[in-house]
């Protein structure tokens, strides 16, 4: 495991304190700055369904693994994932304890501030070839410390309000010239294929409970149906249909853990015309019927 610097271990100490005086045992905090949030984690966690949404993620201490489609993505102390698109996972914290709990920091990010870097950025270096909306890297110095920078900007008021969109910006420079940084590149161009998809994900995410025309989509996109197909698939590992399923599955996975919606509620109020057809594919994706699911849940 790579060893963290001092700087690092500073930080990890000054995010366990903020934690510690939250009293909550959750592996997510909010800061002050909307859209930057701590991950702090004492246990390792099974695979399991989720989003990820557009962020930058650095892992201070601990590790994890994401799966999207067939290639698994390892990262630990000292890296930084990028998502450079809304994609369904399976994920993992793989490396974590009370003694050295799983620590890192995320900053969702936003497509205008890439875009108004381009003139600034120009031309940026790195491979674009086999670009991916998920990727993870060592960090660099330079983005160690604007992230660290971002922290404890978001600790004081006034220096939140001055400081944090100057520091927002530098990150977003920063990603743009890592090497893992190809897909976000990608989108600085308004008509790329990856600024297209994402245009018609945030159309599936708004309607995902609505049935929605693969044509439509891919008018959407300003494609044919045969190439949005295949950028779609390249950005999210998965048709479009297979997208919508998921985030009909997960929205009905979590209306069942609130204790509230029935099986037959939760299948139409995600969309699902037909209870049996919900219950076989929710099991299917999550390896256990919706009922055996929201028994464990209410048991928990």
């Amino acid at each position: 495991m790579r060893q963290t610097n001092l700087s690092q271990s500073e930080l990890i100490t000054e995010i366990c304190n903020f934690v510690a005086k939250e009293a909550e045992d959750a592996p997510f905090y909010p800061t002050a700055l909307e859209g930057f949030a701590l991950l702090h984690d004492v246990k390792t966690k099974s695979i399991d369904a989720q989003v990820y949404e557009p962020i930058v993620c650095l892992v201070l201490q601990g590790r994890k693994e994401t799966r999207i489609g067939n290639r698994l993505v390892h990262f630990g102390a000292g890296d930084s994932l990028i998502v450079s698109h809304s994609v369904p996972v399976m994920a993992a914290v793989t490396e974590a304890s009370r003694q050295a709990p799983y620590v890192g920091l995320v900053l969702s990010l936003d497509l205008s501030t890439l875009r108004s870097l381009y003139d600034e950025v120009g031309s940026t270096p790195g491979k674009i070839e086999a670009a991916h909306s998920l990727a993870a890297s060592q960090a660099s110095p330079d983005l160690i410390d604007a992230m660290t920078r971002l922290f404890r900007a978001s600790q004081s008021p006034t220096e939140a309000k001055v400081l944090a969109p100057m520091i927002s910006r530098e990150i977003h420079y920063r990603l743009l010239q890592a090497d893992h940084g190809g897909m976000l590149r990608q989108m600085l161009w308004r008509d790329s294929a990856a600024s297209r998809i994402a245009r018609v994900i945030d159309v599936i995410q708004t309607d995902f409970k609505t049935s929605l025309p693969v044509s439509e989509l891919a008018q959407i996109a300003g494609m044919s149906v045969s190439a949005f197909h295949t950028h779609f698939k390249e950005v999210t590992a998965r048709s479009p249909l297979q997208y919508q399923k998921e985030l009909r599955l997960l929205e009905a996975r979590r209306l069942l853990s609130h204790g509230s919606f029935s099986v037959s509620q939760a299948a139409f109020d995600v969309g699902y015309e037909s209870p049996t057809q919900f219950s076989r594919e929710y099991s299917r994706k999550f390896g256990v019927s919706p009922r055996q699911d929201l028994k464990a849940q209410s048991a928990a």
